[in-house]
C-alpha cells in the first residue's frame, strides 16, 4: 500500500512563481498577449489594491490572484491590466468569479482588463472560458482566455528541453497529481526534476526560487525530504556545483513549514537577496550599508531582473541600475 504523503500546495507557488518570473509566465502560457506587450516598460504588479476587490456573502470572501499593469505595443502605447487566476481545482462558479473580477477591476481603476486562467485541475473535461447569463431578452456573456495544464501532459520531452522555467514547473504540477499519494513515486520524481532542474544553466538567484517551487509543492514526509535534501547535497559534490548552501536550504525549509503566502514569498525574497549579496561581493569587493540595504528591500521581481544582468554587469552602479 502506498505510503501517506501531505497535501501538495499549488495556488501560492504558482503565485509566488508568477511574481518573480511574470514574463516567461505570459510567454509560456499566453504567447499571443505576449507578442502585444512592451517589455522595455516594466510591468507594475498591483496586487495589494485587490484587497478592496472583494465580494460579500462569499465563505471567506475572494480573493484575486494577480493583477499587473502592462504596457500594449499599440500606436497610443497603452497601459492596461492583467487580471490572472491560477485554478487548482474545479469549481462551478469559477467563471463567473473571473467576471466577477473582471468587472470590478474595471470599475475600481477605469482600465481596460484581460482576464487570464491557468486551470491547474486533473479534470480533463472542465474548460471554462465563458460565462453568460440572459434574463427575460437581457443577456451578458463574458469570455476570457484559460490554459490548461493537463494539455501538456502528453510533452515531456518538450517540457524537458525548454528553458522557459514554467516549463519544468507545469512538469512539477503534473508529476506532483499522478504522484497523489505514493511517496516512492513522489519521492523518485522530484529528484529526477531537482537533476533537470541543474541542467539549464539558469542563474543561481532562478534556481534558488525554483527549489522553493519543488518543495511547496512536491511535499514529503519529514524522513523523505531529510534523505532529499542529503542526496542533494552528495549529488552535488560529485558533480564540482555548490548551489545549494546550508543557509540557503534553510530558508527553503523556512519559507516551507510556515505556509503562508506571505511567509512563503518573503522565504523567496531572503533566499535570492542573500544569492545576490554573496556573488557581488565576491565579484566586487565587500558591499556598502547602502547596496545591501537596496538587496535587502527590492521585491522578488526586481532582484530577479538584477540576477539576469550581474553576469554582465562591470560595476556596481551599473548592476543596480539595470
Amino acid at each position: 500500500m502506498p505510503n501517506p504523503t501531505p497535501s501538495a500546495r499549488y495556488d501560492t507557488p504558482w503565485k509566488a512563481a508568477i511574481t518573480f518570473a511574470f514574463r516567461a509566465f505570459i510567454t509560456f502560457f499566453f504567447p499571443d498577449l505576449c507578442i502585444q506587450i512592451d517589455w522595455s516598460k516594466r510591468p507594475r504588479f498591483r496586487d495589494k489594491e485587490l484587497a478592496g476587490i472583494s465580494f460579500s456573502g462569499t465563505p471567506g470572501g475572494l480573493i484575486a490572484d494577480k493583477l499587473v499593469e502592462v504596457c500594449l505595443l499599440n500606436s497610443s502605447r497603452q497601459w492596461i491590466l492583467v487580471h490572472i487566476e491560477v485554478q487548482a481545482q474545479r469549481d462551478a462558479h469559477f467563471a463567473r468569479r473571473v467576471y466577477d473580477y473582471n468587472y470590478r477591476i474595471h470599475k475600481e481603476h477605469a482600465r481596460p482588463v484581460v482576464s487570464l486562467a491557468l486551470l491547474a485541475d486533473d479534470d480533463p473535461n472542465w474548460r471554462p472560458d465563458a460565462w453568460h447569463s440572459q434574463v427575460q431578452g437581457t443577456a451578458t456573456t463574458f469570455y476570457f482566455t484559460a490554459a490548461k495544464l493537463l494539455d501538456f501532459a502528453g510533452q515531456t520531452d518538450e517540457l524537458q528541453a525548454s528553458h522557459n522555467p514554467f516549463a519544468w514547473i507545469t512538469l512539477v504540477h503534473l508529476r506532483t497529481q499522478q504522484a497523489r499519494h505514493d511517496v516512492n513515486q513522489l519521492y523518485a520524481s522530484k529528484w529526477q526534476l531537482t537533476k533537470l532542474l541543474y541542467q539549464h544553466g539558469w542563474s543561481k538567484a532562478r534556481i534558488i526560487m525554483l527549489f522553493k517551487i519543488i518543495n511547496w509543492m512536491m511535499v514529503l514526509p519529514e524522513a523523505h525530504q531529510q534523505r532529499y535534501w542529503r542526496a542533494i547535497l552528495k549529488w552535488e559534490k560529485e558533480q564540482k556545483m555548490e548551489w545549494i548552501s546550508p543557509l540557503e536550504q534553510s530558508f527553503m525549509d523556512k519559507g516551507w513549514e510556515k505556509g503562508r503566502e506571505e511567509g512563503i514569498r518573503e522565504g523567496i525574497r531572503e533566499g535570492v537577496a542573500s544569492v545576490l549579496e554573496r556573488q557581488l561581493t565576491r565579484r566586487f569587493g565587500p558591499l556598502s550599508k547602502a547596496a545591501r540595504a537596496k538587496l535587502a528591500k527590492a521585491s522578488l521581481a526586481q532582484l530577479e531582473a538584477w540576477s539576469d544582468v550581474l553576469p554582465e554587469a562591470q560595476s556596481l552602479k551599473a548592476f543596480f541600475s539595470a
